[in-house]
Parts: C-alpha cells; sequence; structure tokens
C-alpha cells in the first residue's frame, strides 16, 4: 500500500499556493505532478486539487490500478476526458481554476473553454515547479537507489571500453545493465562519445570506435521509483596527453568550485558563476556552452536551474547537478557531473564515482 503522509503533505503545500493565488481547484494535466501529489503512475489521467478531497480522473484503463496508487484522492470514471473534467469542476461548484501552461494543448483548453463555460481559467506557470525542487526523505531514498543501480551498471560496463569498440555497443551494454539492476528505464538517451563526438554535449552514440588516446564521455542515469539518477564520467583511454590532462584539471576545478558554493541561501546564479569563473580565467570561455547544473527527480531537468539567468536560491532538500564542461569542436569535451543535496550546512555528494582523471582500456 502506497505510502499516505508524502502525498497528503505535499498537497497541503499546493493547497497553500492555491490560497495565494486566488483559484478555487487546480487542475494538473502533467503525469509528472499527478505522481508526485498522488502517487499514481499511470499514463493519462488528470487531477484536481482543491481545499477538500482531491479529485483523480481517470479513463477504464486505470480505476484499479488508481484506487491502489493514489490512496487520500476520490477516483472518478470518464469516458472522454474533456467531459470528464467538465463535469467534475461542474459538480465541484468551481469558478476559478488554475492550470499548468506549459502542459496545456490548444485543443483541450478550446475543448474545456466550450464545456465549462462559466469557469474563469488562470494560468500558474511556475508554482509546482518551485513545490517539487525541495525533496522530501522518500525522494531522496529513490534519487539513491537510482544512483546505486547506475553505478554498479557502469562499473560492469566499464570492462567493454577498449579500443576498437563503437560507442552504441557501450551504451546498449550499459542501458541493459541498468535495467539488470532493476532500473525501470535509463533516464535519458545514454552518452557514450568518444574523440571529436565527446565536443558535442548531447551527442548520440554512433558507429565510432575508441581509438587510445580518445577522451570518451559518458553521461548516463537509472530511474527508480519514477525518480532520476543523473552522473557524466569522462575517461581516457589507454592514455591521456598532456594537453589532455590540462583541459581536464581546469573542469576538475571548475567542478570543485562550484561544490563549495553549495549551501542553502545561495544563488543559483552564483554557483553557475563559480565553475564558469575558472573556466574563464583558463581561456575556455566561450567553450562551457551550457548552464552549471539543474534539479533533479520526477524529471531530469527541473527546479532550480544553475545558471546565469537563475533566479532561483538553493534550499536545504533540493537535489541539483553540477556538470561543467569545455568542448573544443572537433577535438575533444570533457564533462564532470555530480548530483548534490543541498544539506543544512552545505552539501553532500550522491553519486558514487570518483572525478578524478581515469585512464581506462
Amino acid at each position: 500500500m502506497p505510502d499516505r503522509a508524502p502525498a497528503a503533505t505535499r498537497r497541503s503545500r499546493l493547497r497553500a499556493l492555491l490560497r495565494r493565488s486566488g483559484v478555487d481547484v487546480l487542475l494538473i494535466l502533467d503525469l509528472k505532478n499527478i505522481r508526485y501529489l498522488t502517487g499514481f503512475s499511470g499514463s493519462d489521467g488528470a487531477l484536481l486539487v482543491g481545499a477538500g478531497k482531491p479529485t483523480l480522473l481517470v479513463d477504464g484503463r486505470y480505476t484499479t490500478q488508481a484506487a491502489g496508487e493514489a490512496p487520500g484522492t476520490r477516483v472518478v470514471l470518464y469516458r472522454e476526458k474533456a467531459a470528464g473534467i467538465a463535469d467534475a469542476l461542474s459538480a465541484g461548484g468551481y469558478g476559478h481554476v488554475g492550470f499548468e501552461p506549459s502542459v496545456m494543448t490548444v485543443d483541450v483548453f478550446g475543448a474545456l473553454r466550450r464545456k465549462a463555460r462559466k469557469v474563469r481559467w488562470k494560468p500558474l506557470p511556475s508554482e509546482l515547479g518551485s513545490i517539487r525542487a525541495v525533496k522530501d526523505s522518500v525522494e531522496i531514498g529513490h534519487i539513491r537507489r537510482a544512483i546505486r543501480i547506475a553505478a554498479g551498471a557502469l562499473r560492469s560496463a566499464l570492462a567493454g571500453f577498449r579500443p576498437g569498440v563503437c560507442e552504441r555497443d557501450i551504451a546498449l551494454e550499459l542501458d541493459y545493465e541498468m535495467r539488470k539492476r532493476g532500473a525501470e528505464a535509463p533516464s535519458f538517451d545514454t552518452i557514450v562519445a568518444s574523440g571529436p563526438n565527446s565536443a558535442l554535449p548531447h551527442a548520440r552514440p554512433g558507429r565510432r570506435k575508441i581509438r587510445p588516446g580518445d577522451f570518451v564521455v559518458v553521461d548516463y542515469g537509472a530511474v527508480s521509483g519514477g525518480y532520476h539518477s543523473d552522473e557524466t564520467c569522462t575517461f581516457a583511454v589507454g592514455r591521456a596527453g598532456r594537453r589532455h590532462r590540462a583541459l581536464y584539471t581546469v573542469v576538475k576545478e571548475a567542478h570543485d568550485r562550484a561544490l563549495e558554493t553549495v549551501r542553502p541561501g545561495v544563488a543559483c546564479r552564483d554557483v553557475d558563476a563559480a565553475a564558469r569563473a575558472v573556466i574563464e580565467k583558463a581561456g575556455y570561455g566561450p567553450r562551457f556552452t551550457h548552464g552549471t547544473g539543474h534539479g533533479l527527480g520526477l524529471d531530469v531537468h527541473e527546479a532550480p536551474r544553475l545558471s546565469a539567468l537563475s533566479e532561483a536560491v538553493l534550499e536545504e532538500g533540493m537535489v541539483i547537478t553540477i556538470e561543467p564542461g569545455i568542448y573544443l569542436p572537433g577535438s575533444c569535451g570533457i564533462r564532470i557531473e555530480d548530483t548534490v543535496l543541498v544539506t543544512r550546512d552545505g552539501f553532500r555528494v550522491l553519486t558514487e564515482f570518483s572525478k578524478e582523471l581515469q585512464v581506462i582500456g
């Protein structure tokens, strides 16, 4: 039986937000948010959260599953989704309804406006993201288990890191090992990028065969209990030349300086600035082409963002990544990424692999 306490606590935080927003009820269509607030893990549905008992709307495929996974909710069956939502809004007497603008499609919104003509709609663009940013102990437990699964898989797959093996085969082996150890899925399309391909931050593993002296960037993660892990290791295969070692040292220092800034009350843009300052001082500022990190949870990228444009501030219980990189087109790339829990007085690194340069194969 699912634990009622985490979902009930999360919904109480949401209700406080609703009172501030001036809406009677929030219509939730994002399946990750539905899972966060109820425990329901089906592939379709809708949730209404107001002052009373929340209403979980599902079609006939999910009535039994919803009853088992979402205690504390009223499960309502619908035949047609928009009509079912409109009927539930009417039954609840809701006049002001909030919704997630990033999820609501034009088609669904048009249908709801036709079927629920008396409702006044209000978009709530970022509020749910801010609620999900701080993790409870249940969520942190899921993330830790995902990290253990992924790390065990990489340790096993490392045996295949040798000259002559192609990127795609290593990625497939890593995905298989994560599944074998209990992962529900990889967190995202596993990245194994060697040589010049490592200069592409989101490279797709292909047929290129690893060569002696290559850097190989491995960005991977597992899903457990719906929660993601995320880690990037950059390995040298066979040997590491002086230039490669110097580049790696710069990225490792940027990673370490960013880590040292992590604690509650620190602006996320300041964490990004700490990493960026090291890379800029070394002369590679334009080659660090993304933010320093992001939140991690039911989505692999969620609040908060660690970038120069972020307005967020770190809070105890946030789980974030620290992942600076340098990318030299046509030559090589390096990214070093750890997942970090923000603690009361600092941080705890959750990912397991050492980020010292490892020469393998």
